[in-house]
């Protein structure tokens, strides 16, 4: 059953939908918009009916900050007006209001408009889904094709997804960075980083593949995958109809090795002008490579991995994300071994 959340600071209109749409759906009848965000808490509705007109804070400002949280944003939101103004509508609709219901409202029609905007809904979203699905599968197989030239990461970017969902969830959970955050559409995020690497396809593999450290000519040669895989999206960009899908792909790739105190690669960016998404990709990149074994070292344990994160917060780490890396560290640690296990198996 689907959950509705009723917004009004007018008893008599909670009651009415309340009564109206009760056997149809589960609803919470919220007598105020602070209410509504602090059930939201707890409790993710599937549509907000939200009243235009209340006191301390109105339906517009509620819309505002439904729509600057990364959980909430993408819940539809119908108002609830007596207003029949167009300036009232359009200014709810360029917010990202769904559709405007007049009060006071027939609870039949009342009833019929949400079934109907449900139903819109999901058809949407099984679209949604449908083309992602084919996004996600033609993503998955170049990272398996660049993966497939690294014999020396192997497993890499499976592992450094599962990292960086916990990360991005825990950064979720504290509340920071919401405002970079609020624009993320997560169901792209994850499956983005599995390019992060995408530059290494035009590496040659004597380096990629080399049993020993690298000599600092072939290191300089190994940065160039960063600019490489930045250049490979912008081609593809380029040939393709929605080059908003790729956003996060190129954060990724050109942004996972510069530092927060501006010493990285392939650009000098300090602080908080590199974007998020590379300083959130830097710690799970640098805690996978810390305990795999590598040509040239054995593999840290994790507590010591977790040490030079530490040590590193300020320096080469952004010391917000590391605050949240270490917070979860041990979930890290957890999904390491899961994996593992699922490759021995």
């Amino acid at each position: 059953m689907k959950t509705i959340f009723i917004v009004d600071d007018n008893a008599t209109n909670l009651v009415t939908a309340n009564q109206a749409l009760e056997g149809h759906y589960k609803v919470f009848p919220l007598p105020s918009a602070a209410r509504m965000f602090k059930m939201a808490e707890k409790i993710t509705p599937d549509i907000i009916l939200l009243d235009v007109e209340m006191p301390e804070m109105d339906g517009f400002e509620a819309l505002r900050l439904l729509k600057e949280d990364v959980k909430l944003k993408s819940i539809p939101v119908i108002f609830l007006t007596a207003r029949n103004d167009a300036e009232t509508e359009v200014r709810g609709f360029d917010m990202g209001a769904l559709d405007f219901i007049s009060k006071p409202f027939s609870p039949p029609v009342l009833i019929k408009r949400i079934e109907t905007h449900i139903e819109v809904d999901k058809i949407v979203k099984k679209s949604q889904n449908s083309v992602r699905n084919i996004h996600n599968a033609t993503i998955r197989v170049i990272a398996e094709m660049v993966e497939s030239r690294d014999k020396v990461t192997g497993g890499h970017i499976g592992r450094t997804q599962m990292y960086l969902k916990i990360l991005v969830d825990e950064l979720v959970r504290t509340g920071v960075y919401t405002v970079e955050m609020a624009e993320w559409d997560m169901s792209l995020l994850l499956p983005s980083a599995q390019l992060h690497d995408v530059g290494k396809i035009v590496i040659s593999d004597v380096i990629l593949n080399k049993p020993g450290k690298l000599t600092s000519e072939e290191f300089e040669i190994i940065k160039k995958h960063c600019s490489e895989g930045e250049q490979i999206i912008d081609r593809i960009m380029g040939m393709a109809e929605d080059d908003g899908f790729f956003f996060f792909f190129k954060r990724f790739a050109g942004y996972h090795h510069v530092k927060w105190d501006g010493n990285g690669y392939p650009r000098g960016l300090s602080g908080e002008k590199i974007p998020l998404e590379g300083r959130i990709m830097a710690i799970a990149d640098i805690y996978d490579a810390l305990v795999s074994e590598r040509p040239y070292k054995k593999p840290f344990t994790h507590e010591q991995a977790v040490d030079i994160i530490k040590r590193d917060s300020g320096t080469h780490l952004d010391p917000k994300v590391v605050e949240a890396f270490l917070s979860v560290a041990d979930d890290f640690w957890v999904e390491l071994m899961n994996y593992n296990d699922r490759e021995v198996m």
